[in-house]
């Protein structure tokens, strides 16, 4: 998103939140000049929608995706959305948010194989994990150029360009017209030869 506001937030905070009241921004009325910050219920919220694509990608097509062609251009964009995801989330986190990362939303253990497997308790498991989905959902929002989120821009077949300073118009050409004759000529005497001596 290339702007954090309520009008971005408010459609996929979480009602019951007790941090926003459920507006998805962690800002009070009467704090006007600090800039909106999204609430964790938000960013939990976007990360769910991306996993959600994802899972759904990898459960779906295990064949590959059919390519999708833009002007000049080609790509399997379900692929490139898989590898985005992760990689993003392998930049993200630290080795061992990753590897509950793995577990828990790659593999689909589930929190109790998962607390005996990394040797840590339910709560701190669960911690780690909303914490997880806050941190990614974050950067899977704020990317760019190209952000994960929202969906429907990252998988439609718009071309992103950069804009460029534009150049001043060109100067106005003149056509070029022969001179014309002040007074008429006889076209004959014009061409006449001197006479010999």
């Amino acid at each position: 998103m290339s702007e954090w506001n309520r009008s971005n937030t408010l459609s996929i905070a979480n009602p019951r939140c007790t941090s926003c009241a459920g507006l998805g921004t962690s800002i009070k009325r009467s704090e006007k000049d600090i800039p909106v910050t999204p609430c964790k219920c938000v960013l939990r919220a976007i990360f769910k929608a991306c996993h959600d694509r994802f899972r759904s990608i990898v459960e779906s097509e295990r064949d590959g995706s059919p390519i999708k062609t833009a002007p000049l251009t080609w790509s399997r964009v379900r692929e490139e959305y898989c590898a985005d995801f992760l990689l993003l989330a392998k930049r993200t986190l630290t080795p061992a948010e990753h590897k509950l990362f793995t577990y828990h939303f790659l593999l689909g253990a589930d929190w109790k194989l998962c607390t005996r497997r990394l040797g840590v308790d339910k709560g701190t498991f669960f911690h780690a994990v909303y914490r997880i989905q806050a941190k990614l959902g974050r950067v899977y929002a704020e990317t760019e150029p190209y952000a994960l989120y929202p969906l429907d821009e990252y998988f439609s077949p718009t071309v992103r360009t950069v804009s460029r300073p534009s150049a001043p118009p060109p100067a106005r050409v003149m056509p070029l017209r022969p001179p014309m004759a002040t007074k008429p000529v006889d076209a004959v005497a014009q061409y006449e030869l001197p006479e010999a001596a």
